[in-house]
């Protein structure tokens, strides 16, 4: 990364600003859950006097009907994305969450980062209420998604400018830092000054990283940040992961579809199935809690055993038929 000379870390700069204690988790997620297509009275009605109030009846709360069943909106299925959902990450700890599509992780990033506000339940980020404390907590977050988000007509480094500028970054600076945050991560300097709309899915992918790693989060939220790139951009971005971890003492939560990223990465990993957590553990131990049939069990086998799916969609199995490639 870059060398800040003898510039005091972001870590400690903030956390004394915000008067966050040394002892605090970097992260607290406490009975989360989140569901989506509730049905909700019509706002006229909600104008109206509670009757359960009326006759001294306690409100419902979150929308819960306190004990009272939810129901879905017409038309529409009840979701229940986050499911009682409750880990604590430790700073400078790499924290994974595996689990196959639809099962809750991006909704979970969503919820960490604030896009989201949780039904029940409590999140806490160095001490912070992600729904009391949310512009505080922005401070010490970023996010990298598996969409990223860009403005398509600008260049890479003029969309890192403006990034590192709302969080208060200087613009020479920070495109000192960018340039040499692309080159760790592979992109040409060529490219720096291209349009993005002209650039490859995994470039993209490695701007977005990048725009990430320059402002220094204490806490980096990465939602399968490596999908699309080559093993060996993967390998890099996992480089300047650790980096990010041992010179910046940032914590890091990755999501991802890639077992042998996790094995690597991760101090820890949460497998996540239908919303809820199905197992929590160390990589070493999530491999040595299944039967090892004559050989060293790996995470995909863990992942396969404790959620009964396969990380590729049967539908996409069926639809590989290599023969029929190679007949042309």
């Amino acid at each position: 990364m870059v060398n800040e000379g003898n510039r005091e870390p972001q870590y400690k700069r903030v956390t004394k600003e915000l008067q966050i204690s040394p002892d605090e988790p970097a992260l607290v997620v406490s009975h989360v859950y989140k569901r989506f297509n509730v049905a909700s009275d019509p706002w006229w009605r909600r104008l109206l006097p509670a009757r359960g109030a009326q006759n001294g009846a306690s409100e419902p709360a979150n929308g819960n009907g306190n004990g009272k069943a939810l129901k879905a909106r017409r038309g529409k299925e009840l979701v229940t994305a986050v499911n009682d959902v409750s880990f604590t990450v430790q700073r400078r700890e790499i924290f994974g969450v595996l689990g196959p599509n639809g099962s809750g992780k991006s909704t979970l990033i969503r919820l960490l980062s604030t896009l989201l506000v949780p039904d029940d339940g409590e999140i806490k980020v160095f001490g912070l209420d992600v729904v009391k404390d949310e512009m505080m907590v922005k401070r010490l977050i970023n996010r990298v998604s598996v969409e990223a988000a860009f403005f398509k007509k600008l260049s890479p480094q003029e969309n890192l400018l403006y990034g590192a500028r709302l969080y208060g970054l200087a613009g020479k600076e920070a495109d000192r830092k960018a340039r040499v945050i692309l080159k760790r991560l592979g992109l040409k300097e060529s490219s720096y000054s291209a349009p993005m709309e002209d650039m490859s899915r995994g470039m993209q992918q490695k701007v977005a990283i990048a725009r990430a790693f320059l402002t220094q989060p204490i806490l980096l939220l990465l939602d399968e940040p490596t999908t699309g790139l080559d093993p060996r951009s993967k390998l890099e971005v996992q480089a300047v992961v650790n980096e990010l971890r041992d010179d910046h003492d940032a914590t890091i939560l990755i999501t991802t579809h890639d077992m042998n990223e996790a094995d690597a990465l991760c101090d820890r990993i949460a497998i996540i199935d239908d919303g809820k957590i199905v197992a929590l553990d160390t990589p070493e131990n999530l491999k040595k809690s299944i039967r090892r049939n004559g050989h060293e069990p790996t995470l995909e086998e863990v992942f396969m055993q404790l959620t009964g799916k396969e990380l590729v969609e049967k539908e996409d199995v069926e639809d590989y038929q290599p023969e029929k490639i190679l007949a042309g």
